[in-house]
């Protein structure tokens, strides 16, 4: 059953003093609902986890804290990595385990356990043989190449998959309750015809659940606290309708509602950069299922960490995740290029976190380019729709002048400095070698250049500036988990009953991004671990 309450789930948007005054109402006499498994949250990794529980039998309460489905996932891409899956194998590739695993151990390092990491690569595949077994669910390759690609044994064309796009007539009413894409939410846009990306990761598993008769999935529904009986997790109280509910689960919890991206007080207490403004996921992702696994007395991880990107700024004051770039060049404070800008965004942005804490770079930072397109930057994707250039003028974002030095002076940076450094990116263009970065010298770095050299001069005026700042994708600190997803106390002890999975879960892959869909990826799989044990235990 796939159930739209009418509540706003006022709770989601609060702070805990807000929340411990609100007047709500706790029944007295036992528990209000049951079921074997509580799923919290509805991206790729709660809809994995809810289907597989109820896949295997276990009847399933899914409570989503926002009026649609899907979470971060639906405004995503919807890609997934997993290395040596099916589909890929079916198309030619001719990848290995230890092809993958060395990869992986090369970019991730020692920052978290083997056993974690070996989990998800070794899970991934038996994931899709698992989900391709029920026709709901259709998969297609969508090369991608891994973001590391001098790491030993990175692919070129990626471990990269997504969900074959789905008709509309396909999932009839049940496309209304799929949180639209950024264009459409926060651009006006309207709703595209084609239902692929994200938007066909979520609608396959909606459609997949709606047959299975022991799936309850709520929307408004939030879970801000969990129920501890010695050393079990039995339960959870959520706020649904404006009723306090307490939710007996008899075999665990999962928690899988994205991080805290959207939570100020937690980003500042914990030390992540950037600002709540600038983050990506919805603005529901408080962080108050990981505040309540905290709790329970669950030990947490990587709690500093985010999925970067550098963010177009807009007039509206916020920072988009932006990549697909077709020209131009980042600049520091002191009108040096600091930066491969064809890098993947998360090591993007990692390297504007380094210089920031270093001093040379401060918020906004530059992207400069010519006239050869315009005023327009040469950003292919800002993940918002880029409106009016007078708007963005007007607001100081987009600079111009007729020379670099006039264009230097309205930035703030000197212009002897910025010179010389379009004239050195001037002369790698004409040798088609970036000796200061590399730019160029990586499959990803050529991913948006048909193949080709991403090195492009400026040297046509009218030249331009556009402000970019720090974005994310979700903080990637949480819960801390074992490969089977059973959450961790400080000792190290698992606490029955409590499993994390996505950004609600310190992520496998430590401090780094290893290629497009990791995060998609590795939520799936640890929410789907998550549900298998908890079939498969008593």
């Amino acid at each position: 059953m796939i159930e739209a309450v009418a509540s706003s789930c006022r709770a989601a948007q609060m702070n805990e003093d807000e929340m411990q005054r609100e007047e709500v109402t706790v029944t007295d006499n036992g528990w209000d609902d049951e079921c074997d498994v509580l799923v919290v949250g509805s991206g790729a990794g709660g809809l994995t986890g809810a289907y597989t529980a109820a896949r295997e039998g276990l009847t399933v309460i899914l409570a989503e804290a926002s009026g649609a489905f899907g979470g971060t996932t639906a405004y995503s891409g919807g890609g997934m990595w997993f290395p040596n899956n099916a589909v890929l194998a079916r198309a030619g590739s001719t990848d290995t385990p230890a092809a993958a695993r060395t990869y992986y151990r090369a970019v991730v390092g020692d920052r978290t356990p083997e056993t974690l990491q070996d989990a998800y690569l070794e899970t991934g595949p038996r994931l899709v043989d698992y989900l391709e077994a029920d026709e709901a669910f259709r998969f297609v390759v969508w090369p991608w190449p891994d973001y590391y690609g001098s790491a030993p044994e990175a692919s070129p064309t990626g471990r990269h998959i997504i969900m074959k796009p789905i008709r509309p007539e396909q999932l009839g009413d049940l496309r209304g309750l799929i949180r639209p894409p950024l264009g459409v939410e926060r651009g006006g846009e309207e709703l595209p015809a084609a239902v692929n990306g994200g938007q066909a990761l979520v609608g396959r598993h909606l459609l997949a659940l709606s047959g299975l008769p022991n799936a309850d999935l709520r929307l408004n529904t939030c879970c801000d606290e969990l129920v501890r009986d010695g050393d079990t997790v039995v339960g959870a109280v959520v706020s649904q309708d404006g009723v306090r509910r307490r939710v007996r689960a008899h075999k665990g919890v999962i928690i899988a509602s994205g991080g805290f991206e959207h939570n100020q007080e937690m980003r500042s207490e914990y030390g992540v950069p950037g600002a709540a403004r600038d983050a990506m996921g919805p603005d529901t992702n408080q962080g108050l299922a990981i505040r309540a696994g905290i709790e329970v007395g669950a030990d947490v991880d990587l709690m500093e960490e985010a999925w970067w990107s550098p963010g177009m700024t807009h007039p509206d004051g916020r920072s988009t995740f932006s990549l697909w770039f077709t020209g131009g060049i980042f600049v520091d404070d002191q009108g040096d290029r600091f930066v491969n800008e064809s890098w993947a965004y998360d090591r993007i942005g990692r390297e504007v976190i380094a210089r920031m804490d270093a001093g040379t770079v401060s918020l906004p930072f530059w992207m400069i380019h010519d006239d050869r397109d315009g005023a327009v930057p040469p950003v292919r994707s800002a993940s918002v729709p880029i409106g009016r250039p007078a708007d963005y003028e007007e607001a100081g974002l987009w600079v111009s002048a007729d020379t670099l030095e006039e264009l230097a002076e309205k930035i703030g940076v000197p212009p002897q400095r910025l010179v010389a450094s379009v004239e050195r990116f001037n002369d790698f263009v004409a040798s088609g070698r970036d000796d200061d970065f590399g730019r160029g010298e990586e499959p990803y770095d050529r991913a948006f250049a048909d193949g080709g050299s991403p090195l492009v001069a400026i040297e046509k005026g009218p030249f331009h500036a556009a402000a970019f700042g720090l974005s994310d994708l979700g903080t990637k600190g949480g819960l801390r988990t074992d490969e089977r997803a059973r959450v961790l106390d400080a000792r190290g002890q698992v606490i029955r009953g409590l499993y994390a999975a996505g950004n609600s879960q310190a992520a496998v892959s430590g401090q780094t991004y290893p290629g497009g869909g990791n995060p998609i990826g590795s939520s799936m799989v640890f929410a789907h671990l998550a549900a298998l044990d908890m079939a498969t235990t008593g």
